[in-house]
Protein backbone atom coordinates (compact mmCIF):
# COMPACT_ATOMS: atom_id res chain seq x y z
CA UNK A 1 0.00 0.00 0.00
CA UNK A 2 1.80 3.24 -1.20
CA UNK A 3 -0.78 5.50 -0.21
CA UNK A 4 0.18 8.00 3.05
CA UNK A 5 -2.28 9.18 5.76
CA UNK A 6 -2.36 11.53 9.18
CA UNK A 7 -3.79 9.60 11.73
CA UNK A 8 -5.29 11.12 14.10
CA UNK A 9 -6.38 8.56 16.87
CA UNK A 10 -8.44 8.62 20.38
CA UNK A 11 -6.84 9.70 23.14
CA UNK A 12 -8.01 7.39 26.03
CA UNK A 13 -5.37 5.23 26.97
CA UNK A 14 -7.38 4.82 30.19
CA UNK A 15 -10.12 2.38 28.16
CA UNK A 16 -9.22 -0.29 26.45
CA UNK A 17 -11.31 1.04 23.53
CA UNK A 18 -8.58 3.95 23.56
CA UNK A 19 -5.73 1.21 23.51
CA UNK A 20 -7.60 -0.50 20.76
CA UNK A 21 -7.57 2.74 18.37
CA UNK A 22 -3.89 3.53 19.33
CA UNK A 23 -3.01 0.01 18.60
CA UNK A 24 -4.73 0.09 15.29
CA UNK A 25 -2.71 3.66 14.16
CA UNK A 26 0.58 2.09 14.97
CA UNK A 27 -0.09 -0.72 13.00
CA UNK A 28 -1.97 1.49 9.98
CA UNK A 29 1.25 3.80 10.41
CA UNK A 30 4.06 0.76 9.95
CA UNK A 31 2.15 -0.66 7.20
CA UNK A 32 1.56 2.99 5.19
CA UNK A 33 4.23 5.30 6.52
CA UNK A 34 1.52 7.40 7.87
CA UNK A 35 2.39 9.83 10.36
CA UNK A 36 0.15 9.77 13.57
CA UNK A 37 -1.20 13.31 15.32
CA UNK A 38 -1.28 13.54 19.12
CA UNK A 39 -4.77 14.53 20.00
CA UNK A 40 -3.35 16.06 23.36
CA UNK A 41 -0.44 18.03 21.15
CA UNK A 42 -3.11 18.85 18.12
CA UNK A 43 -4.82 20.94 20.99
CA UNK A 44 -1.99 22.71 22.02
CA UNK A 45 -0.06 23.78 19.14
CA UNK A 46 -2.29 22.80 15.90
CA UNK A 47 0.38 24.58 13.63
CA UNK A 48 2.91 21.91 14.40
CA UNK A 49 0.87 19.78 12.18
CA UNK A 50 -0.57 21.71 9.27
CA UNK A 51 2.33 20.84 6.95
CA UNK A 52 1.24 17.17 7.64
CA UNK A 53 -2.79 17.82 6.93
CA UNK A 54 -1.73 19.94 4.02
CA UNK A 55 -0.03 16.35 2.66
CA UNK A 56 -1.80 13.47 3.45
CA UNK A 57 -5.59 12.51 3.82
CA UNK A 58 -7.05 12.32 7.20
CA UNK A 59 -8.24 8.92 8.88
CA UNK A 60 -9.47 9.51 12.20
CA UNK A 61 -9.76 6.44 14.52
CA UNK A 62 -12.13 6.95 17.63
CA UNK A 63 -11.84 4.31 20.53
CA UNK A 64 -15.86 4.62 22.16
CA UNK A 65 -18.87 6.51 21.59
CA UNK A 66 -17.93 9.51 22.79
CA UNK A 67 -15.94 9.89 19.62
CA UNK A 68 -13.44 12.32 20.93
CA UNK A 69 -11.41 12.38 18.12
CA UNK A 70 -14.02 13.08 15.38
CA UNK A 71 -15.15 15.89 17.65
CA UNK A 72 -11.33 17.46 17.56
CA UNK A 73 -11.35 16.80 13.82
CA UNK A 74 -15.09 18.83 13.45
CA UNK A 75 -13.73 21.48 15.94
CA UNK A 76 -10.92 22.74 14.12
CA UNK A 77 -12.16 21.78 10.59
CA UNK A 78 -10.68 19.37 9.32
CA UNK A 79 -11.77 17.60 6.32
CA UNK A 80 -11.95 13.42 7.46
CA UNK A 81 -10.94 11.39 4.51
CA UNK A 82 -11.94 7.89 6.65
CA UNK A 83 -13.40 7.26 10.35
CA UNK A 84 -12.68 4.35 12.31
CA UNK A 85 -14.81 3.71 15.48
CA UNK A 86 -13.42 0.76 17.27
CA UNK A 87 -16.33 0.45 19.75
CA UNK A 88 -18.54 -0.62 16.29
CA UNK A 89 -15.53 -2.46 15.13
CA UNK A 90 -16.15 -4.77 18.48
CA UNK A 91 -19.76 -4.73 18.18
CA UNK A 92 -19.43 -5.54 13.91
CA UNK A 93 -17.60 -8.70 15.41
CA UNK A 94 -18.72 -9.40 18.74
CA UNK A 95 -16.01 -8.70 20.53
CA UNK A 96 -16.28 -7.50 23.87
CA UNK A 97 -13.57 -5.08 24.98
CA UNK A 98 -13.03 -5.78 28.88
CA UNK A 99 -11.84 -3.30 31.74
CA UNK A 100 -8.36 -4.21 31.52
CA UNK A 101 -6.57 -1.71 29.13
CA UNK A 102 -3.54 -3.59 28.31
CA UNK A 103 -3.26 -5.14 24.94
CA UNK A 104 -4.08 -8.85 25.02
CA UNK A 105 -3.20 -11.57 22.25
CA UNK A 106 -7.07 -11.25 21.49
CA UNK A 107 -7.03 -7.88 21.79
CA UNK A 108 -4.44 -7.81 19.22
CA UNK A 109 -5.91 -10.50 16.98
CA UNK A 110 -9.50 -8.06 16.63
CA UNK A 111 -6.89 -5.05 15.64
CA UNK A 112 -5.40 -7.34 13.20
CA UNK A 113 -8.93 -8.49 11.93
CA UNK A 114 -10.09 -4.41 11.99
CA UNK A 115 -6.91 -3.23 9.99
CA UNK A 116 -7.39 -6.25 7.18
CA UNK A 117 -11.10 -5.30 6.93
CA UNK A 118 -10.29 -1.48 6.02
CA UNK A 119 -6.92 -2.26 3.94
CA UNK A 120 -9.32 -2.72 0.60
CA UNK A 121 -11.43 0.51 1.56
CA UNK A 122 -7.94 2.50 2.00
CA UNK A 123 -7.20 1.70 -1.31
CA UNK A 124 -9.64 3.37 -3.19
CA UNK A 125 -7.54 6.36 -2.63
CA UNK A 126 -4.26 4.64 -3.68
CA UNK A 127 -6.21 3.66 -7.33
CA UNK A 128 -7.84 7.09 -7.32
CA UNK A 129 -11.19 6.99 -7.01
CA UNK A 130 -12.45 9.07 -4.90
CA UNK A 131 -15.83 8.75 -2.42
CA UNK A 132 -18.51 9.28 -4.18
CA UNK A 133 -17.36 8.84 -7.41
CA UNK A 134 -20.55 8.21 -9.03
CA UNK A 135 -22.02 11.69 -7.41
CA UNK A 136 -23.01 12.23 -10.79
CA UNK A 137 -25.39 9.27 -11.10
CA UNK A 138 -28.06 10.68 -8.95
CA UNK A 139 -29.02 13.52 -10.06
CA UNK A 140 -31.45 15.58 -8.27
CA UNK A 141 -35.22 15.12 -7.56
CA UNK A 142 -37.18 16.74 -10.49
CA UNK A 143 -40.21 17.07 -8.65
CA UNK A 144 -41.34 17.63 -5.50
CA UNK A 145 -44.37 17.46 -3.55
CA UNK A 146 -45.10 19.58 -0.85
CA UNK A 147 -47.28 19.17 2.18
CA UNK A 148 -47.93 22.65 4.50
CA UNK A 149 -49.23 22.13 8.23
CA UNK A 150 -49.46 25.52 10.04
CA UNK A 151 -45.73 27.06 9.26
CA UNK A 152 -44.10 23.89 8.26
CA UNK A 153 -43.31 22.47 4.56
CA UNK A 154 -42.60 18.97 3.92
CA UNK A 155 -41.13 17.87 0.29
CA UNK A 156 -41.07 14.57 -0.94
CA UNK A 157 -39.97 13.46 -4.52
CA UNK A 158 -42.10 11.89 -6.41
CA UNK A 159 -40.06 10.03 -8.82
CA UNK A 160 -36.83 7.83 -8.20
CA UNK A 161 -36.98 7.25 -4.33
CA UNK A 162 -38.23 4.75 -2.47
CA UNK A 163 -38.85 5.27 1.58
CA UNK A 164 -39.36 3.06 4.52
CA UNK A 165 -42.30 4.03 7.56
CA UNK A 166 -38.84 4.77 9.44
CA UNK A 167 -38.63 7.90 6.91
CA UNK A 168 -35.26 6.66 5.71
CA UNK A 169 -34.73 6.89 1.73
CA UNK A 170 -32.93 5.42 -1.14
CA UNK A 171 -32.54 6.96 -4.69
CA UNK A 172 -31.94 3.81 -7.03
CA UNK A 173 -29.31 3.97 -10.28
CA UNK A 174 -28.63 0.58 -11.51
CA UNK A 175 -27.12 -1.58 -8.73
CA UNK A 176 -26.06 1.62 -6.20
CA UNK A 177 -28.39 3.14 -3.59
CA UNK A 178 -28.08 6.35 -2.28
CA UNK A 179 -29.57 6.79 1.74
CA UNK A 180 -31.02 9.47 3.67
CA UNK A 181 -33.66 10.72 5.94
CA UNK A 182 -36.46 12.67 4.85
CA UNK A 183 -37.76 16.09 4.91
CA UNK A 184 -40.39 15.36 7.64
CA UNK A 185 -37.64 13.39 9.27
CA UNK A 186 -35.22 16.04 9.56
CA UNK A 187 -37.54 18.83 10.26
CA UNK A 188 -38.82 16.96 14.16
CA UNK A 189 -34.92 16.04 14.58
CA UNK A 190 -34.77 19.91 14.37
CA UNK A 191 -30.61 21.29 14.27
CA UNK A 192 -28.47 17.89 13.61
CA UNK A 193 -25.31 18.75 15.29
CA UNK A 194 -23.07 15.01 14.38
CA UNK A 195 -23.62 12.21 11.83
CA UNK A 196 -22.55 8.77 12.36
CA UNK A 197 -22.48 7.17 8.85
CA UNK A 198 -21.75 3.52 8.55
CA UNK A 199 -18.52 2.67 8.10
CA UNK A 200 -17.13 1.92 4.02
CA UNK A 201 -17.29 -2.01 3.82
CA UNK A 202 -20.05 -2.31 6.37
CA UNK A 203 -22.86 -5.05 5.37
CA UNK A 204 -26.19 -3.77 6.00
CA UNK A 205 -29.74 -5.24 5.87
CA UNK A 206 -32.74 -4.26 4.91
CA UNK A 207 -34.35 -2.31 8.15
CA UNK A 208 -31.03 -2.91 9.93
CA UNK A 209 -28.94 -0.19 11.72
CA UNK A 210 -27.20 2.17 9.40
CA UNK A 211 -25.76 4.77 11.71
CA UNK A 212 -26.82 7.22 14.35
CA UNK A 213 -27.72 11.25 13.89
CA UNK A 214 -27.29 13.35 17.06
CA UNK A 215 -29.51 16.43 17.23
CA UNK A 216 -30.52 18.88 20.17
CA UNK A 217 -33.76 16.53 20.75
CA UNK A 218 -32.63 13.37 19.89
CA UNK A 219 -30.32 10.80 18.67
CA UNK A 220 -31.59 8.62 15.77
CA UNK A 221 -30.56 5.58 14.88
CA UNK A 222 -30.96 5.09 10.96
CA UNK A 223 -32.76 2.31 9.63
CA UNK A 224 -31.42 1.13 6.04
CA UNK A 225 -34.51 0.96 3.38
CA UNK A 226 -31.69 -1.39 1.50
CA UNK A 227 -29.64 -4.63 1.74
CA UNK A 228 -26.18 -3.98 0.39
CA UNK A 229 -22.32 -2.99 1.41
CA UNK A 230 -21.77 0.85 1.83
CA UNK A 231 -19.47 1.58 -0.80
CA UNK A 232 -19.19 5.44 0.11
CA UNK A 233 -20.16 7.54 2.95
CA UNK A 234 -21.01 11.47 2.37
CA UNK A 235 -17.88 13.05 3.88
CA UNK A 236 -19.92 16.71 3.83
CA UNK A 237 -21.79 15.73 6.16
CA UNK A 238 -19.33 14.83 8.72
CA UNK A 239 -17.69 18.46 8.72
CA UNK A 240 -21.07 19.84 8.47
CA UNK A 241 -24.30 18.03 9.26
CA UNK A 242 -26.34 20.97 8.94
CA UNK A 243 -26.16 19.78 5.22
CA UNK A 244 -28.97 17.59 6.11
CA UNK A 245 -31.21 20.31 7.28
CA UNK A 246 -30.73 22.38 4.24
CA UNK A 247 -31.56 19.59 1.89
CA UNK A 248 -31.80 15.82 2.85
CA UNK A 249 -32.71 14.66 -0.81
CA UNK A 250 -29.45 16.47 -2.21
CA UNK A 251 -26.76 17.39 -0.39
CA UNK A 252 -27.49 16.16 2.66
CA UNK A 253 -27.55 12.26 1.42
CA UNK A 254 -26.12 9.92 3.99
CA UNK A 255 -24.14 6.78 2.07
CA UNK A 256 -24.31 4.76 -0.92
CA UNK A 257 -24.85 1.40 -0.79
CA UNK A 258 -24.03 -1.49 -3.74
CA UNK A 259 -27.53 -3.25 -3.28
CA UNK A 260 -27.61 -6.99 -3.45
CA UNK A 261 -31.37 -7.49 -3.74
CA UNK A 262 -33.19 -4.45 -4.35
CA UNK A 263 -36.45 -6.13 -5.93
CA UNK A 264 -36.92 -8.17 -2.72
CA UNK A 265 -36.61 -5.16 -1.03
CA UNK A 266 -38.50 -2.88 -2.98
CA UNK A 267 -41.73 -5.14 -1.76
CA UNK A 268 -41.26 -3.16 1.56
CA UNK A 269 -40.87 0.62 0.19
CA UNK A 270 -42.76 3.02 -0.70
CA UNK A 271 -42.44 5.04 -3.39
CA UNK A 272 -43.21 8.67 -3.49
CA UNK A 273 -46.51 8.94 -3.45
CA UNK A 274 -47.26 6.41 -1.15
CA UNK A 275 -45.02 8.14 1.44
CA UNK A 276 -46.45 11.36 1.00
CA UNK A 277 -49.96 10.07 2.34
CA UNK A 278 -47.99 8.11 4.77
CA UNK A 279 -46.36 11.74 5.49
CA UNK A 280 -49.91 12.88 6.07
CA UNK A 281 -51.01 10.87 8.71
CA UNK A 282 -47.89 11.48 10.64
CA UNK A 283 -48.46 14.64 10.89
CA UNK A 284 -51.80 14.96 11.46
CA UNK A 285 -51.43 12.61 14.13
CA UNK A 286 -48.78 14.51 15.88
CA UNK A 287 -50.49 17.39 15.59
CA UNK A 288 -53.97 15.19 17.10
CA UNK A 289 -51.75 14.39 19.82
CA UNK A 290 -50.53 18.47 20.90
Amino acid sequence: MAAKYVILPCNGLDKEAGCLARELALKMAAATGSEIICPVLYQTAPSRYAPLLREGSLVVIDGCATRCASRIAANNDLKIYRKITMAEEAKKRDYNPGPDWRVGAGAAAFVEDVWRSWQPVLREQEAGRAPGENAGLFAGPLEYAIHRHDKFIFRVPLEGFYFNENDCWVQVQGNRGRVGISDYLQQNLSDITFVTPPDPGTEVEQFGEMGTIESAKAVYELVSPVTGRVVAINEAILEAPELINENPYEKGWIAELELTNFEADREFLLDGRRYLEVLKEKVADFNAGK
